[in-house]
């Protein structure tokens, strides 16, 4: 990587970061003002990775490239974008008091979490597009498919997916792995908000040291951890994995209606998630294979 190549990438990583610390949209809407997520894990991928063509088999066919994504932003085919893209992908860690405040929840999400996945995801919105602009401002083709003008929700046998599924892209960018209740899990644990802009600005992919695709995952690794399987108020997760169709049933039983939403919660719209596989579990805030790799070293 060239010295102009690096000093990019990290103008990048930086701006970032300091959005991330400065912006009020990213504090609680009490009066404590406490911020919704620490410094957050930024890496880049290779917007011409063939694992991205990979997730149209994977996911599915309606899963966007990076191509496809800055083709659709700018009404353009693929051909006629730039033959060299980057993926500029993010984790926003959610703090350990949110985490806390989940911590003995067993059956609806806690308040603070509820607020962390409502206000802190329009924070990340506002973060994708800051992104956007500072690229298109210095001349680069620029989007953020996960925004919700661009971002298309699909319905099939296995429950809701994406056109853009931002885990997948921190995937490819080398942040980390997938779990076995379908979460991701970083160096900075699974309890997180990801985010993504695609861009025509030429960066160097970040190098992706996982194995597999469930690397930093304990079942995976060992098969001596379930505790996300104890977690599921839903039973959604067993050892087979995730269920998605029964998860989201769980949201409904439990009564997250407008006015429960409001009275509750103070959120405007549904949650979706209640986050207890995030917390009181290994992965919580590292990635928990790093000890048994460091005993094998």
């Amino acid at each position: 990587m060239t010295k102009k190549q690096t000093d990019v990438a990290d103008f990048i990583i930086n701006e970032i970061k300091s959005f991330t610390f400065q912006s009020p949209q990213n504090r609680m809407p009490t009066t404590d003002n406490n911020i919704i997520f620490d410094e957050p894990l930024v890496q880049f991928a290779d917007g011409n990775d063939p694992i991205f063509s990979e997730y149209k088999t994977i996911i599915d066919a309606t899963h966007l490239t990076p191509r496809d994504a800055l083709a659709q932003a700018y009404n353009k085919t693929p051909r006629e974008i730039p033959q060299r893209l980057s993926v500029i992908s993010w984790i926003l860690p959610i703090t350990e008091a949110t985490c806390q405040s989940n911590r003995s929840q067993t059956h609806v999400p806690s308040r603070l979490w509820s607020h962390t996945r409502w206000y802190g995801e329009i924070f990340n919105d506002t973060l994708r597009q800051h992104v956007v602009e500072l690229l298109t401002g210095k001349g680069y083709l620029a989007a953020a498919p996960a925004l919700p003008s661009s971002l298309k929700i699909y319905n099939n046998e296995k429950g809701m997916y994406s056109s853009w599924s931002e885990r997948h892209i921190a995937y490819v960018a080398g942040l980390g792995t997938f779990s076995l209740s379908d979460g991701f899990i970083t160096e900075r644990g699974i309890a997180h908000r990801c985010g993504s802009v695609v861009t025509s600005l030429e960066l160097n992919a970040s190098p992706r040291r996982a194995k597999g695709p469930y690397t930093n995952c304990l079942f995976y690794v060992n098969e001596k951890c379930g505790a996300c399987i104890e977690r599921c108020p839903a039973g959604a997760i067993t050892e087979a994995g995730h269920d998605k169709i029964k998860c989201r049933q769980h949201l409904r039983d439990i009564g997250y209606s407008p006015e429960r939403l409001k009275s509750g919660y103070d959120v405007e719209k549904s949650v979706s998630g209640c986050g207890l596989c995030q917390t009181r579990v290994p992965c919580k805030a590292v990635n928990p294979t790093r000890k048994l790799k460091r005993q094998f070293m």
